[in-house]
């Protein structure tokens, strides 16, 4: 099996990391920079006193919601008018995802929507990137260290990537002290997309060495901090350990991909008005489930089955644990951080058969441990929308 792996050139880890930013963008050449934030950049003084410091102009473009393609383009058309050589993100993965997509559109002709998958052409990047810095606000999507952005499509009801290995960033700032501020729902959803992108880039059918050792680190660190994280914003320690899952959880799907609980987050996530996080939280309990035992009963020698039993050992500190023993610990692992249903964000019955067929063929599913039909998938919709978990 041919293993490709990419990472970011630089990382950079730790309290107070931030303040390196305006160092970097000047070994960059100190360009004209496009800063993409959320809705509230004056919480990131400090970055842009970094910024000023060395004598970087800059220009901000604010992210205010769930971003859509039109979104992209504004940022995209911010850039240039500025004559933006170098982009720098600072948000969630909404954010980091906008800011990829000027920073690989800059330097490559031709509409955005050329290069979407699903409802584009899927063309791909033939131009390296202008220099990009992520600097996540959240522990969760690992978009920091990932080749995908992901917009949101609103006539068509979808989300879709673009996708490409020139997309990953030039650098990633992992400072916790940025997520001190982010309340507890949002760390319960964030932390728990983190944790499911390593699981299911470690039972997923292209895991490699690579990824095995940072999906081993990054769940030994999410499982036990999360909940700290959730209950004290201030952990510091808690909320490092997150970051770095965080970021390993890029790593492991930008190396390895996912499984279903991603294949069907896609398209629910153009279909609900929910965050990312909370539909992979309530997904993830009924695909562990219903994977584990679909591989018990038609592929029993899948090496999938000693990967959930070696998950459930890291997940319950326990070395006697089974593959078996997995789903009613994560059960109420996530009941205890309040994970709600599909339903209570609108999605009902009627709905299930175009997810489920969406969800079918999307490249996540298609790297699920064990093949599912739509029949499998519909009845994994059923048990998230009713919180059968």
């Amino acid at each position: 099996m041919l293993i490709e792996w990419i990472l970011p050139r630089k990382i950079l880890y730790g309290a107070g990391s931030v303040r390196a930013v305006g160092e970097i963008v000047e070994q960059w050449g100190g360009q004209k920079l496009l800063v993409v934030t959320g809705k509230t950049p004056e919480r990131f003084s400090e970055i842009f006193s970094s910024l000023r410091d060395a004598e970087i102009p800059f220009e901000i473009f604010q992210v205010v919601r769930e971003p859509t393609v039109e979104d992209a383009e504004n940022a995209l058309e911010c850039a240039r008018k500025w004559h933006a050589g170098i982009v720098v993100a600072i948000g969630g993965g909404s954010v980091l995802d906008v800011g990829k997509v000027v920073a690989g559109l800059l330097t490559n002709p031709g509409p955005l929507r050329d290069y979407l998958e699903v409802v584009g052409n899927a063309k791909p990047l033939t131009h390296p990137a202008v220099p990009f810095l992520a600097i996540p606000t959240t522990a969760g999507t690992g978009s920091e260290a990932t080749r995908n952005a992901v917009l949101d499509v609103p006539d068509q009801r979808v989300k879709v990537s673009i996708r490409s290995p020139l997309l990953v960033p030039w650098a990633a700032i992992l400072d916790p002290c940025l997520t001190f501020s982010l309340p507890s729902p949002q760390t319960v959803a964030s932390g728990l997309d983190a944790l499911t992108q390593l699981i299911e880039a470690f039972v997923c059918k292209r895991a490699n060495s690579l990824t095995d050792a940072v999906c081993r680190e990054g769940l030994a660190l999410a499982f036990p901090s999360l909940p700290r994280a959730a209950t004290n914003g201030r952990d510091e320690e808690a909320r490092g350990a997150m970051m770095l899952a965080a970021f390993y959880s890029g790593v492991a799907l930008a190396n390895a991909g996912l499984g279903a609980v991603h294949g069907l987050a896609g398209p629910l996530g153009g279909f609900l008005h929910a965050p990312h996080g909370a539909i992979c939280a309530a997904l993830l309990v009924p695909v562990v489930r219903t994977n584990i035992r679909l591989l018990r009963e038609r592929e029993p020698q899948n090496p999938a089955l000693a990967r959930y039993a070696e998950l459930a050992r890291i997940a319950m500190r326990c070395d006697t644990a089974d593959a078996g023993d997995l789903p009613q610990w994560l059960n109420a692992y996530v009941t205890s951080l309040g994970v709600s249903s599909l339903a209570d964000f609108g999605l009902r019955e009627v709905d299930i058969p175009v997810i489920a067929e969406k969800g079918q063929n999307s490249s996540s599913t298609k790297a699920n441990p064990v093949a599912l039909t739509k029949e499998d998938i519909c009845e994994i919709l059923r048990e998230a929308l009713h919180g059968q978990r």
